[in-house]
C-alpha cells in the first residue's frame, strides 16, 4: 500500500513520463497523471490526492487558473500544491510564491534529486 497518494498536472508527455518515473523509483507514492489543468481538476475532486505537482504553463487552464478552482472548491482546498516551471525569472517566482502554494520547483529539475526536493517542501 502506498503511503502517499501524488497527482501530476503537466501537458508535457516528457516531463510527466520523468516524474512518474523518478518517484516510482524512489517511492511507495501512487501516482496520478493529468495531461490537461480539466483533466487534473477532475482527478483532483476524485481522487483527492495528498499533493499536486502541478504546471503552470498549460493550453487548456492553466496552472494558475486550476489552482484558483481548487482553492474555490470545499473539497479540494486543502490540497498542497508544487508548481512545476519553467518560469524561473525572480519577479515570476515572486508572483508564484504570492499564491500560497507549498513551494515551486523550476524547470528544468533534477530527477534523481525530486523526492528529496517534495519532501523538503513538504514537511514530510
Amino acid at each position: 500500500m502506498s503511503d502517499k497518494q501524488i497527482l501530476i498536472v503537466d501537458d508535457d508527455n516528457n516531463v510527466r513520463a520523468t516524474v512518474q518515473l523518478s518517484l516510482q523509483a524512489t517511492t511507495n507514492w501512487e501516482i496520478f497523471i493529468a495531461g490537461s489543468g480539466k483533466e487534473g481538476l477532475f482527478l483532483a475532486q476524485t481522487k483527492l490526492p495528498d499533493l499536486i505537482l502541478l504546471d503552470v504553463m498549460m493550453p487548456d487552464l492553466d496552472g494558475i487558473e486550476v489552482l484558483r478552482q481548487l482553492r474555490s472548491n470545499s473539497a479540494t482546498q486543502a490540497i498542497p500544491i508544487i508548481f512545476l516551471t519553467a518560469k524561473t525569472l525572480v519577479k515570476e517566482q515572486k508572483q508564484l510564491k504570492d499564491l500560497e502554494v507549498q513551494g515551486i520547483i523550476p524547470k528544468p529539475f533534477g530527477a534523481i534529486d525530486l523526492e528529496k526536493q517534495i519532501c523538503l517542501l513538504m514537511d514530510w
